[in-house]
């Protein structure tokens, strides 16, 4: 079996020998610029992996690793319109290198390009990873219309938030080791448990990112933290806090997070000091080791190698134990 590093270069040189279209030029350029900025590739490598996990050959499993990848960099294109987000991965958004048109066209276009690659699979198979796949779809659109209803909601809870990221993020990291592991022969139960695997290390990493945003060192995380504070998003942090901050402090960091009164930076500083006080980050953390340790048990019930188990168990540490 391979070693992540080993899958992150085999996923790299085919994903590069892929043609994505060439006419109109302004559609398909914004695909190529968007899959060249090169993100972490952990889902596909997910998905190469999982195959190999079951003594599957992961060439048989590229088409769908590439669905994924695909699908994932749809989702962004169309998240940056809606957060009106300029940059990303250090690079000018779509939208705002050419417009929200284009941006529009060539996201659906990637949409429409994964589901080419997903069905390029053995016909045992294909209606299971194409209804993985597109009930994966349709629960990303819901986590996102659910994230788009928090940003005028003021009674949003952690549970809300919770079910939010678990569609909006963690179901593509369970699609992307199910699919995986139905291309390399698993068993129904060993791919629904790397499918539960993956949503609670998807749990974990997505509020590892909450913590990054306000805490993370600059230098490491690679951009300015406070991010989600400025656009006043309701992560894990500040709800967690509205939920044990006294009445005083409660009413400041809502106040904080619905008016103009302060400076981005002001702004930032006060509330990365309220959420210190009221020790959310540790509660993050927590929480982190938490999905972690559910993610391990369903991972330790699945029936490979402990060898194998181990190189699995190595990835999700990579994506929760990280600083950037």
């Amino acid at each position: 079996m391979g070693g992540y590093e080993d899958l992150i270069v085999y996923f790299e040189k085919n994903l590069e020998k892929q043609a994505f279209g060439h006419q109109p030029g302004e559609l398909y350029a914004p695909i190529r610029y968007t899959i060249n900025l090169q993100g972490k590739r952990i889902r596909p490598i997910l998905t190469l992996m999982s195959c190999e996990l079951f003594g599957g050959n992961k060439e048989e499993a590229l088409p769908q690793a590439i669905a994924i990848e695909l699908f994932h960099n749809f989702t962004l294109i169309h998240d940056d319109i809606m957060d009106n987000a300029p940059i990303r991965r250090g690079k000018e958004t779509v939208f705002k290198k050419w417009n929200s048109n284009i941006a529009i066209l060539s996201g659906d276009t990637l949409f429409a390009l994964a589901y080419q690659y997903a069905q390029n699979a053995r016909i045992d198979i294909l209606p299971e990873t194409l209804s993985v796949f597109s009930k994966t779809a349709i629960e990303v659109c819901e986590g996102q219309q659910f994230d788009l209803n928090f940003e005028k909601n003021n009674d949003v809870s952690v549970d809300e938030y919770t079910e939010m990221i678990r569609l909006k993020t963690a179901v593509l990291f369970g699609a992307s080791l199910k699919i995986g592991a139905l291309v390399g022969g698993a068993s129904k139960k060993d791919a629904d448990d790397l499918y539960d695997f993956g949503i609670n290390i998807g749990l974990g990493f997505q509020l590892k990112d909450d913590l990054l945003d306000s805490f993370g060192d600059e230098e490491i995380f690679g951009k300015k933290t406070g991010g989600d504070i400025i656009s006043n998003k309701k992560t894990f942090l500040y709800l967690r806090a509205l939920e044990v901050a006294d009445d005083k402090t409660k009413a400041e960091l809502i106040k904080l997070y619905n008016t103009n009164d302060t400076s981005n930076e002001e702004k930032t500083k006060r509330v990365k000091e309220i959420f210190s006080l009221l020790k959310v980050d540790q509660a993050a953390n927590n929480e982190i080791d938490k999905y972690f340790n559910e993610g391990i048990k369903k991972l330790d019930g699945v029936a490979i190698e402990k060898n194998n188990k181990e190189i699995l168990r190595d990835v999700a540490c990579r994506m929760i134990d990280r600083e950037k």
